[in-house]
């Protein structure tokens, strides 16, 4: 069998994993014809195969990302969470930026930025406003919301750097700036991250400071330290990764989505559910984009999760009894997981999974995320 017919089979299984034509175009390329005087050729290397497995993906995730941007993206630029009245939040145009840059969709990053800037900033500290109502047509809550202003942030130079737009690297440095200034806090755990800046901190909450270990974008950390390098983003980000490997409440050992670090000990935060939920299932997914050996020892206590096609969950569950409540009903989710299980065992994705799509913004903005670390970071387990 020669070099370009393997290369081709491989092309092929992906495709079938992936259930996308997408290859079209390199399948031509490939598909040449062979020298005559080329008898004998020699065996493939695996880093070819990996780097035609990894063309094939990017091509088929550009077609993921016009889909999703098609269902959730409007026409001037807001990204619609439809399972919350079509309600718009800084987090995500944060994901929505992130997506486009990653897609190198320079109209679409274009537009979405515009509205952000237009429709969340205002506040006089520099930060975004987190919560845009469309049946008022206005903003509906004024604090922020520090995951999103991460987000929007790291977006932003991201954007810079593909697209050639300084004014773009310009806003990103007065978010960062923002964000060091009012919601890095120190407390007796070390250096934390406010989830806000109002209604957070030790006078806000009866166990304040209260935390969110989600909001702790771990693969945005670098680039913040280029943004505004006066404060101590290693800091922040070592010990988020400190709390982490702290926070294991009840039998299962997991974190809480809400956490109040205003004791000596780590403690689901009184005024939340004690519940690990629908933010904490973004945190392996955060870890394995974040790819160091830190994160990946993080990564493994959630490893048992979800295990994988067949298997029940993922869940929302009571940190404190261990037991699941609801369904974590959608395919982002487990595959957040999946990713997770890639990292840390070298476990393959599941080709079924890559191909199911959701119709619920968060899912679906999960499942997308998922996607770009998979073709990224791992395209090994596809």
């Amino acid at each position: 069998m020669t070099a370009k017919i393997r290369i081709l089979a491989a092309v092929l299984s992906a495709c079938v994993q992936l259930g996308t034509a997408a290859a079209d175009e390199t399948m031509e390329a490939l598909s040449a014809p062979v020298a005559p005087a080329v008898v004998v050729a020699p065996e493939v290397e695996p880093k070819e195969t990996r780097d035609i497995i990894s063309l094939v993906s990017r091509n088929w995730f550009l077609g993921e990302w016009r889909a999703y941007a098609s269902t959730f993206v409007a026409a001037d630029g807001r990204v619609v969470d439809n399972a919350n009245g079509g309600a718009s939040h800084s987090e995500g145009q944060g994901y929505g930026l992130l997506l486009a840059a990653m897609a190198d969709d320079r109209d679409a990053f274009q537009l979405i930025w515009r509205w952000t800037d237009s429709h969340l900033k205002g506040r006089p500290d520099g930060l975004l406003s987190w919560r845009w109502d469309p049946q008022k047509g206005a903003i509906a809550d004024k604090n922020n919301a520090t995951d999103g202003d991460i987000l929007v942030a790291w977006a932003l130079a991201q954007g810079a750097r593909r697209f050639g737009k300084p004014e773009y690297l310009a806003a990103a440095k007065k978010i960062a700036q923002a964000i060091g200034a009012q919601v890095v806090k120190d407390s007796q755990h070390g250096p934390i991250l406010l989830p806000g800046a109002a209604g957070f901190a030790r006078e806000d909450q009866p166990d304040g400071p209260v935390i969110n270990l989600s909001y702790w974008v771990f693969p945005a950390f670098s680039t913040l330290k280029e943004l505004a390098p006066e404060y101590d983003w290693d800091a922040v980000r070592e010990n988020g990764l400190k709390l982490l490997a702290e926070s294991r409440f009840g039998p299962r050992g997991l974190p809480a989505d809400w956490q109040s670090v205003g004791g000596p000990s780590l403690a689901p935060a009184k005024n939340f559910p004690p519940q690990f939920g629908y933010n904490a299932i973004r945190i392996p997914l955060y870890l394995a984009w974040n790819d160091d050996d830190a994160s990946r020892r993080a990564l493994r206590r959630f490893d048992g999760l979800w295990r994988g096609k067949g298997s029940a969950g993922p869940f929302v569950i009571d940190v404190n009894s261990g037991a699941p409540a609801q369904a974590l009903d959608g395919a982002g989710y487990r595959l957040a997981l999946a990713l997770g299980r890639c990292a840390s065992l070298a476990q393959p994705v599941d080709g079924d999974l890559l191909k199911l799509r959701d119709s619920l913004y968060y899912p679906a903005t999960l499942r997308m995320l998922s996607l770009v670390v998979l073709q990224e970071r791992f395209p090994q387990c596809l």
